[in-house]
């Protein structure tokens, strides 16, 4: 689609995509992840359960380290001593079955919440148009889907459960620690502000970090998906040692980011776990003072130290966290900013059904365009009518607006300024849907999905039998080389179709467009870039498939136009010519210039 890459060359994607998106408040970002678990409130519920007995269990070892030591040992110390050890084993039975639930429930939440995360970006992805991929790169989209989801995935299989389950220690030991001794309990919530003091502080700065991290591995998968997919042309010129270095460059920087972050999250859980064992020399210090003054007894300071150290570990454990959940909400943020991009081709409120027999007939009335974010109107004041069942040929230097055209008629841009009709009908009225099960499309650069021949050409009509498909197969003159391949229609092609030559893979594409059956063509001149044995068969296929159809071919070869009911002359976005070969030879000069070139380059090619 020259006109389409020739009009969108100037889009060059931002350097940090990120930075033009609107940032959201993290609680709107926690509240999007929520949403995926509203579904699997009962696993929720469960994993709650779960995550809750065993948080008692471990709080209720305290009470029987008490027992043990205050009870435990002293006159009746033998059958006290083997009930209260018989209790403990009973409360770690109990905690073991409640780690089990908790674990395999978050960790099933976490994968089905990334699975429907993936799930609805895609489906997002799917209705956006060609102007959002004019300038997001692939490799980053590609990112988010992966190393994103990858550690939401985490964060809620594993590290949310963990932040809960250590809240819930943090406020029971203290509970627990108030019952046994409110004074020394008074010295750790004085000390607990300062321990959780950094993790405010740089908990944000973490994030930011780690948003930036990920920004860069974006750039990186956008850089390898674009290098691997030319492999051709980098081998071809010998690129190899700059495309080495650049890739050097990306790693390098992602190797920046992180180290800066991996340093930030280093100081916040250090910091956090040396005030925490400080605090807790503290109040052993002042708990011993009161054991020797006979206000508790050691089994009590040893209860109120048990709980202490648990409360110490679950706080670092959430500083810990904290800064896995402030990484992760970097990357939904990411997910759901691309979750919630809009179209800008919207649906009509109330669409109008078109006929069950659609004739083809199209009409433009006075159309003009520009491509979104460019100053420059591409199309101007085009107006013409194609019958049904015609065949048309619109000529023109690149950059014409031919290829533009195609996608208008398709909308796959907004509603230019003046109408196109289908059967009389706006385009702007009808479905998207219903719109464009009314064009097959064969494009010059055929495309080749990695899979089999079978569901290559049943593509454009999923519910086509084996029979119907291979009898499109024939009508395209590919039923001979298919029945070669050793598992005939069900060899894999490979990616993006490696293992079929040019003209395969326009016949391949040509079945698809006879097999979809749709009343209205667009050919962008399916045999400019054959041999000419391929580009005899491929003419015959395409003869075929313009039997009864209305046709509009994007022309760069004489022998097409010649075939053609009407030719259309574009000049930069203008019609200036109309008629059939032999009329505009002798009437437009652009036109016999055009065809006298042409002429020129395939004598001098033959």
């Amino acid at each position: 689609m020259t006109d389409i890459a020739a009009s969108t060359s100037g889009q060059s994607a931002p350097s940090d995509p990120d930075k033009s998106l609107p940032h959201r408040p993290k609680g709107e970002v926690y509240r999007w992840i929520v949403g995926f678990l509203s579904p699997y409130k009962g696993r929720v519920i469960a994993a709650l359960c779960f995550l809750l007995l065993g948080s008692l269990a471990w709080l209720a070892i305290g009470q029987g380290v008490r027992l043990l030591i205050d009870q435990g040992f002293g006159e009746t110390g033998d059958s006290n001593f083997n009930q209260v050890i018989l209790w403990l084993a009973l409360i770690v039975t109990i905690s073991s079955i409640a780690i089990f639930g908790r674990f395999y429930l978050m960790s099933w939440l976490g994968e089905r919440v990334s699975a429907d995360i993936r799930l609805t970006v895609y489906r997002a992805l799917l209705t956006l148009s060609p102007s959002f991929y004019a300038k997001a790169r692939t490799g980053e989209v590609i990112s988010r889907f992966t190393s994103d989801t990858t550690l939401l995935e985490n964060v809620v299989g594993s590290s949310f459960s963990m932040a809960l389950r250590s809240s819930v220690m943090v406020l029971g030991g203290l509970i627990m620690m108030a019952i046994t001794s409110w004074k020394l309990t008074l010295l750790v919530l004085v000390a607990l502000p300062v321990v959780l003091a950094p993790a405010l502080f740089l908990g944000k700065k973490v994030r930011q970090l780690a948003k930036r991290s990920q920004d860069k591995i974006a750039d990186l998968g956008a850089y390898v998906d674009e290098s691997i997919h030319e492999i051709h042309t980098v081998q071809s010129y010998g690129h190899e040692a700059r495309d080495n270095q650049h890739f050097t460059g990306h790693v390098e920087a992602i190797l920046a980011a992180a180290k800066d972050r991996i340093f930030y999250r280093a100081v916040l859980i250090s910091t956090i776990l040396s005030l925490s064992f400080f605090a807790i020399l503290a109040i052993t210090w002042a708990g011993g003072l009161a054991v020797l003054s006979g206000s508790i007894t050691g089994g009590e300071l040893s209860a109120f130290m048990f709980y202490a150290v648990l409360v110490a570990g679950a706080v670092g454990t959430i500083s810990e966290v904290f800064s896995e959940v402030q990484r992760a909400a970097g990357a939904s943020e990411r997910l759901m900013e691309l979750a919630h991009s809009c179209s800008d081709i919207t649906e009509p409120e109330s669409p109008i059904a078109l006929p069950d027999q659609v004739n083809g007939r199209v009409q433009l009335n006075n159309l003009s365009f520009g491509y979104p974010g460019h100053e420059e109107t591409v199309l101007h004041n085009l107006s013409f009518t194609i019958n049904a069942g015609e065949r048309v040929a619109l000529v023109g230097a690149s950059g014409a607006g031919k290829s533009t055209l195609f996608a208008l008629l398709q909308r796959f841009y907004p509603t230019p300024e003046g109408a196109i009709t289908l059967d009389n009908l706006a385009i702007d009225t009808l479905s998207l849907d219903q719109l464009r099960a009314q064009f097959a499309l064969v494009p010059q650069e055929s495309v080749i999905f990695a899979t089999s021949v079978l569901e290559n050409v049943r593509y454009g009509r999923p519910d086509a039998t084996q029979d119907e498909v291979i009898a499109a197969c024939e009508a395209a003159r590919a039923h001979e080389f298919i029945c070669e391949f050793p598992d005939g229609y069900d060899t894999y092609l490979g990616e993006r179709g490696v293992r079929l030559s040019g003209g395969q893979k326009q016949r391949i594409a040509i079945a698809r467009a006879i097999l979809a059956d749709r009343p209205v063509l667009l050919l962008d001149e399916a045999t400019s870039a054959l041999d000419a044995r391929s580009e005899v068969l491929v003419k015959q296929a395409l003869d075929t498939l313009m039997q009864g159809k209305t046709t509009l071919v994007i022309a760069h070869r004489l022998a097409t136009v010649v075939n053609a009911d009407r030719i259309l002359v574009l000049d930069k976005g203008k019609l200036v010519a109309s008629g059939t070969h032999e009329e505009l030879l002798t009437s437009n000069e652009l036109y016999s210039e055009l065809a006298k070139l042409q002429l020129l380059t395939q004598k001098d090619t033959g």
